[in-house]
C-alpha cells in the first residue's frame, strides 16, 4: 500500500520513524527495539538513511524485516548527497527488488568532511535531483519530502524556502514530512502559507518526544527548533531527574498530538528514537482517541 493512499483517510493515524544498526554488533539490539514499535500498530513505520549511505543496506532489512512480519506499509530514506547516481540507481533497484513501494527522498544532512568539499563536483545538490530519478525510474514509488515550518537553515529566508518546497513537489513529491518542532503554532502558520503557495499534497507534522535533557541542544542544532518558554520550564523542572524527564517529555509530546488533532490534523508521524517505551506512553495517553485500531 502506499502512504499516500493512508494520508487520504480521514481517520486519525500514527506513524513511527526508526533508525538502523550503524554497525552489525547492533543489529540484535535494534531489531527487537523496530519490531517492538510494530507491535503497537501504526500506520506505517519509515527508517533512516545514514549520511552518504553508511547504514543502507541496514535501513532495507530493517523495512523488509517489519513488512515481512506485521500488516503495515514501510517508508525508506533515501539520501543522496555525496552520492553519485550509478550508487543512488543501485539502490533504487535494491528498493524495487524488496518489494518498497513507499521512499522518503532527501538530500541528506552534510556533515563537516561535506562542507568543506567542492559543491560544483557533486553529483547532486539537492533533493529535487533525486525525486526527479525516482519519477524516471521504471517502478511506481510513492515519493516523500521533508518540509521545514521554522525555514530550512540553508535558505535566507522562508518565502526562499516554500519557492523550492514547491519545486520539489512539483517534481513528483507525494506528500511531505515537517522536521521536529515544539509550538504548534509555527506549523500552522506554516500549513497556511504553503496551501497559499499551491502546495496541496498532505502534511505529516513530526513530532519528536524529548525525553531526557541532552536531547535539546541536539534538537536546537539539527533544526534550529524554537523551544517555547513552556517547554523550556519543563526541561528546566526536570531536566535533572531522568524518569521525571521522560514522562514529561512524553506527556509535551502527546498534548502537541492532541491539539493538532483537535485541529483537524489526522495524520501525525513520531520521531520514536527507538525507544519502545515512548512510543508505547504516547499511544496509551492517546487511546480512547485513537480507538480500537491502534490497540
Amino acid at each position: 500500500m502506499k502512504i499516500s493512499d493512508i494520508l487520504n483517510d480521514p481517520k486519525f493515524k500514527i506513524s513511527f520513524e526508526v533508525f538502523p544498526p550503524k554497525k552489525e554488533t547492533s543489529w540484535d539490539n535494534v531489531k527487537e527495539a523496530t519490531e517492538e514499535i510494530a507491535k503497537l500498530n501504526p500506520a506505517f513505520m519509515s527508517v533512516t538513511y545514514g549520511a552518504g549511505g553508511g547504514t543502507s543496506r541496514y535501513t532495507l532489512d530493517i523495512a523488509k524485516n517489519i513488512e515481512s512480519k506485521f500488516d503495515f506499509p514501510m517508508l525508506t530514506h533515501l539520501t543522496c548527497v555525496s552520492s553519485d547516481k550509478e550508487a543512488v540507481s543501485r539502490h533504487i533497484e535494491e528498493m524495487k527488488e524488496a518489494g518498497i513501494h513507499n521512499v522518503m527522498a532527501l538530500r541528506g544532512d552534510l556533515t563537516p568532511e561535506l562542507e568543506a568539499t567542492d559543491r560544483s563536483k557533486w553529483a547532486y545538490t539537492n533533493a529535487v535531483q533525486l525525486v526527479r530519478q525516482l519519477r524516471e525510474y521504471d517502478y511506481d514509488f510513492c515519493i516523500g519530502g521533508a518540509c521545514y515550518p521554522e525555514v530550512h537553515p540553508e535558505s535566507s529566508n522562508q518565502r526562499e524556502d516554500i519557492k523550492y518546497l514547491k519545486e520539489k513537489v512539483d517534481a513528483g513529491v507525494d506528500f511531505l514530512t515537517t522536521q521536529m518542532f515544539f509550538d504548534n503554532n509555527l506549523f500552522y502558520n506554516f500549513l497556511y502559507k504553503i496551501r497559499e503557495a499551491g502546495i496541496t499534497v498532505p502534511i505529516l507534522p513530526g513530532i519528536m518526544p524529548i525525553t531526557n535533557a541532552n536531547q535539546v541542544e541536539r534538537a536546537i542544532k539539527l533544526s534550529g527548533s524554537f523551544m517555547p518558554q513552556r517547554f523550556k520550564s519543563l526541561v528546566d523542572k526536570f531536566g535533572s531527574n531522568p524518569d521525571a524527564m521522560k514522562q514529561a517529555g512524553i506527556i509535551y509530546a502527546t498534548d502537541q498530538i492532541i491539539d493538532l488533532y483537535a485541529n483537524g490534523i489526522t495524520n501525525i508521524h513520531v520521531y520514536s528514537m527507538n525507544k519502545p517505551d515512548v512510543a508505547r506512553g504516547i499511544k496509551d495517553n492517546l487511546s480512547a482517541i485513537l480507538g480500537k485500531e491502534f490497540e
